[in-house]
């Protein structure tokens, strides 16, 4: 059984796909402070200038409140707008900007279950079945160091392996979660480059950007397009 956890973000890139396909388990960390000017709630686009930044504003936003405390602003007008303008003439507009509506005029505004929704939607699309879960919803001492709740995590689902993001290789040791009888990998993502609008290629842009240009079979591939270290 293998586990991966990360914090909730708004139709994020690529990579963060690939870490949840690479495993069986996908947890959601949704009770951990929320990271103002992060990317919980904010992602990059292209647009006539090269790359555009998305914001969805997030009500009473601070870092001293857990993600799954927050709601996102019921204006999301200019937002569509801008997605729209910027992809109007892309192939897979018409298939691809319904889905996006769902999710950002959906009654639900919680921020974490709102970008849960963000991703669920990108499955569905793809026709793939993955398990998701909240870390709010699982049993684990949450007094304990960041390492020691990610083993906790694991032993909920019985999992061998945890797959951490590259950015973890900072923070966390193969030799402490082995002690533990758990298995720690580092997902190496592969960018895979499509066409998109302007002449030079910009990696790691929301998975909209992916959506727009290519199709489910292209994404799929791209989903597998990771290393384990």
């Amino acid at each position: 059984m293998k586990v991966a956890v990360m914090q909730p973000y708004l139709f994020p890139y690529i990579g963060y796909f690939q870490l949840i396909n690479s495993v069986d388990k996908f947890v959601i960390y949704d009770d951990v402070n929320y990271i103002k000017n992060g990317y919980v709630n904010r992602n990059n686009i292209i647009g006539p200038q090269g790359i555009q930044r998305i914001t969805w504003a997030v009500e009473g936003a601070s870092s001293f409140k857990k993600i799954n405390e927050l709601t996102y602003s019921d204006n999301t007008k200019k937002l569509l707008k801008t997605i729209k303008q910027n992809y109007a003439k892309a192939p897979y507009f018409s298939a691809v900007y319904p889905l996006l509506e769902t999710v950002f005029l959906a009654s639900e505004r919680n921020v974490a279950r709102t970008n849960c929704a963000s991703i669920r939607t990108i499955f569905t699309y793809l026709e793939l079945n993955k398990d998701i879960f909240f870390s709010s919803e699982l049993d684990f001492d949450r007094s304990l160091k960041p390492a020691d709740k990610l083993v906790e995590m694991c032993q909920n689902f019985e999992a061998g392996t945890y797959i951490n993001s590259p950015g973890g290789k900072a923070l966390y040791s193969k030799k402490y979660f082995s002690e533990h009888g758990i298995e720690l990998k580092f997902i190496v993502p592969a960018v895979a480059k499509y066409k998109q609008m302007g002449a030079d290629f910009l990696p790691n842009l929301s998975i909209i950007d992916i959506m727009m240009y290519c199709d489910k079979d292209e994404i799929i591939e791209m989903l597998n397009g990771y290393e384990l270290e």
